[in-house]
């Protein structure tokens, strides 16, 4: 079982580093700019890099339920692939938007694009799953006949 899910466990982890560093970001840009919570407004830079923490946990559960879903259903190395593609542009989304909140939008667009891909992928492995176990239809074996 476990080296069906090795890949998809160490992105995953990758995933939970990815968030603490962006937390990481957060505090030192807090003490940077003398902003002690709860407040959440100062100087730009500070929201820039607030948001862009923010923006990413907020889709870092969606992500990791598709991750996990691709990964199970489908196929874990694809799975994987997309998700450490997803982890990249999330890093550049958060460098681009420290730098500029226009510089966020390339990499942000992308990172929606592999969700998108994860969702699709997800689909297509759970109604393979649900096909062949309820109405005994193997579509992969249609496919290939």
């Amino acid at each position: 079982m476990l080296d069906q899910i090795h890949l998809l466990a160490a992105v995953t982890l990758l995933g939970v580093l990815e968030q603490a560093y962006f937390f990481l970001q957060v505090i030192y840009a807090r003490r940077l700019f003398g902003i002690s919570p709860p407040k959440i407004s100062g100087p730009p830079e500070f929201e820039r890099i607030f948001r862009a923490q923010v923006n990413s946990s907020e889709y870092f559960p969606i992500f990791l339920a598709l991750l996990w879903q691709a990964g199970l259903f489908f196929h874990q190395g694809l799975a994987a692939a997309l998700g450490l593609l997803y982890l990249y542009a999330r890093y550049c989304y958060f460098v681009g938007y420290k730098a500029s909140s226009s510089e966020r939008l390339g990499p942000m667009y992308f990172s929606a694009r592999i969700l998108w891909i994860l969702i699709a992928v997800s689909a297509l492995g759970i109604l393979h799953s649900l096909l062949s176990h309820y109405v005994g239809l193997n579509i992969l074996q249609l496919l290939t006949a």
